[in-house]
C-alpha cells in the first residue's frame, strides 16, 4: 500500500443537530449498503425526538427505523471511529471538538433540514426523500461496494 492510499475506514459516526433526521438516515443506508463490514452509528448534538417522517421514507427502501432513539454525543457507548461524517454545521463543531486529540478524519456534508418544509404530507415527505436521495447518493460515491 502506498503512503498516499486512504486507511481502510471500518467505523463511521454520523452526526446532526438532533440525531433524529439526517444521521439516522445516514446510519440506515449505509449500514443497508454495506452491512456488517462497518461499524456505523449516529449520534446529535442535542437530544431529539423520533420523526414519523423518516421511519416513513426509510421503510419505502426497505430500512426500518421505527426502533431509532435518538442520541446524544455524550450518550455514545462507543467514541473511537475512524470517520467522523457531520450534516449539519453545528455537528460539525461538536465532532471537530470531540476528535481534537483523536486520530479520526471528520467530514462535513451540509445536508438540508427537511423538517423546515412546510405543506401537505406529501410535500413534507417529498423533502424527505430528497433528503434521503442526496444522502445514498453520496454515501454511494464515498462507500463504493466491493
Amino acid at each position: 500500500m502506498s503512503a498516499n492510499a486512504p486507511a481502510r475506514i471500518s467505523s463511521v459516526l454520523f452526526a446532526c443537530t438532533h440525531n433524529s433526521i439526517r444521521s439516522p438516515m445516514a446510519e440506515g443506508l449505509l449500514k443497508m449498503l454495506h452491512g456488517r463490514t462497518l461499524y456505523v452509528d449516529s449520534a446529535g448534538v442535542r437530544e431529539g425526538d423520533s420523526d414519523p417522517f423518516v421511519t416513513a421514507v426509510m421503510a419505502e427502501l426497505g430500512v426500518d427505523l421505527s426502533r431509532h432513539h435518538c442520541k446524544t454525543f455524550d450518550q455514545l457507548q462507543d467514541d473511537s471511529f475512524d470517520l467522523v461524517i457531520s450534516l449539519s454545521p453545528e455537528a460539525q463543531h461538536k465532532a471537530v471538538e470531540m476528535t481534537r486529540t483523536m486520530a479520526c478524519d471528520v467530514e462535513f456534508w451540509h445536508t438540508f433540514d427537511p423538517s423546515l418544509v412546510e405543506g401537505n404530507r406529501e410535500a413534507r415527505l417529498d423533502a424527505y426523500r430528497q433528503v434521503r436521495d442526496t444522502i445514498l447518493k453520496r454515501l454511494k460515491d464515498r462507500f463504493p461496494a466491493g
